[in-house]
Protein backbone atom coordinates (compact mmCIF):
# COMPACT_ATOMS: atom_id res chain seq x y z
CA UNK A 1 0.00 0.00 0.00
CA UNK A 2 1.12 3.45 -1.06
CA UNK A 3 1.73 6.05 1.94
CA UNK A 4 0.14 9.10 1.04
CA UNK A 5 2.49 12.31 1.15
CA UNK A 6 1.09 15.87 1.91
CA UNK A 7 2.71 18.15 -0.68
CA UNK A 8 3.12 21.53 0.29
CA UNK A 9 3.28 24.84 -1.87
CA UNK A 10 5.21 27.62 -0.08
CA UNK A 11 6.81 30.93 -0.12
CA UNK A 12 10.59 31.92 1.11
CA UNK A 13 11.52 35.62 2.16
CA UNK A 14 14.67 36.20 1.23
CA UNK A 15 17.52 38.36 2.54
CA UNK A 16 17.60 40.89 -0.19
CA UNK A 17 13.63 41.07 0.16
CA UNK A 18 12.69 38.98 -2.69
CA UNK A 19 10.27 35.73 -2.29
CA UNK A 20 10.95 32.43 -3.74
CA UNK A 21 8.26 30.10 -4.35
CA UNK A 22 8.83 26.25 -4.62
CA UNK A 23 6.92 22.55 -3.07
CA UNK A 24 7.77 19.89 -1.08
CA UNK A 25 7.03 17.16 1.37
CA UNK A 26 9.21 18.14 4.15
CA UNK A 27 8.97 22.36 4.98
CA UNK A 28 11.61 21.99 8.07
CA UNK A 29 14.07 19.78 6.07
CA UNK A 30 13.51 21.95 2.64
CA UNK A 31 14.28 25.07 4.27
CA UNK A 32 17.22 23.80 5.96
CA UNK A 33 18.57 22.43 2.45
CA UNK A 34 18.20 26.54 0.99
CA UNK A 35 19.69 27.91 4.25
CA UNK A 36 22.62 25.07 3.62
CA UNK A 37 22.69 26.37 -0.45
CA UNK A 38 21.46 23.05 -1.85
CA UNK A 39 18.68 23.01 -4.14
CA UNK A 40 17.24 26.05 -6.12
CA UNK A 41 20.48 28.00 -7.61
CA UNK A 42 18.15 31.28 -6.98
CA UNK A 43 18.59 30.59 -2.79
CA UNK A 44 22.20 30.38 -3.41
CA UNK A 45 22.35 33.63 -4.85
CA UNK A 46 19.56 35.17 -2.79
CA UNK A 47 20.06 33.34 1.21
CA UNK A 48 16.25 32.42 2.39
CA UNK A 49 15.59 34.90 5.53
CA UNK A 50 11.85 32.89 6.66
CA UNK A 51 9.50 30.81 5.52
CA UNK A 52 6.52 33.35 4.76
CA UNK A 53 3.84 30.80 4.07
CA UNK A 54 2.68 27.58 3.19
CA UNK A 55 -0.26 25.77 2.29
CA UNK A 56 -0.87 22.04 2.01
CA UNK A 57 -2.11 20.17 -1.29
CA UNK A 58 -3.88 17.26 -2.15
CA UNK A 59 -0.90 15.78 -4.02
CA UNK A 60 2.16 16.76 -6.09
CA UNK A 61 -0.20 17.93 -9.05
CA UNK A 62 -2.16 20.22 -7.07
CA UNK A 63 1.23 21.31 -5.81
CA UNK A 64 2.65 22.32 -8.78
CA UNK A 65 -0.16 24.19 -10.05
CA UNK A 66 -0.51 26.24 -6.95
CA UNK A 67 3.10 27.24 -7.52
CA UNK A 68 2.41 28.29 -10.67
CA UNK A 69 -0.16 30.22 -9.78
CA UNK A 70 1.93 31.94 -7.08
CA UNK A 71 4.90 32.51 -9.41
CA UNK A 72 2.60 34.39 -11.71
CA UNK A 73 1.53 36.88 -8.80
CA UNK A 74 3.01 40.52 -8.60
CA UNK A 75 5.43 40.56 -5.20
CA UNK A 76 2.47 42.72 -3.51
CA UNK A 77 0.04 39.32 -4.32
CA UNK A 78 2.17 37.05 -3.40
CA UNK A 79 2.70 39.01 0.13
CA UNK A 80 -0.93 39.36 0.64
CA UNK A 81 -1.26 35.43 -0.18
CA UNK A 82 1.02 35.11 2.42
CA UNK A 83 -0.54 36.48 4.65
CA UNK A 84 -3.51 35.05 4.90
CA UNK A 85 -2.08 31.32 5.18
CA UNK A 86 -0.71 30.84 8.56
CA UNK A 87 2.62 28.01 8.44
CA UNK A 88 1.07 24.62 9.00
CA UNK A 89 2.31 22.05 11.84
CA UNK A 90 5.30 20.55 10.76
CA UNK A 91 6.15 18.05 13.21
CA UNK A 92 9.23 19.62 14.37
Amino acid sequence: MATTRTWFVYIIECDDGSLYTGITVDLAARFEAHRAGRGARYMRLHPPRRLLAAEACGDRAAASRAEYRIKRLAPAAKRAWAAARPLPETGT
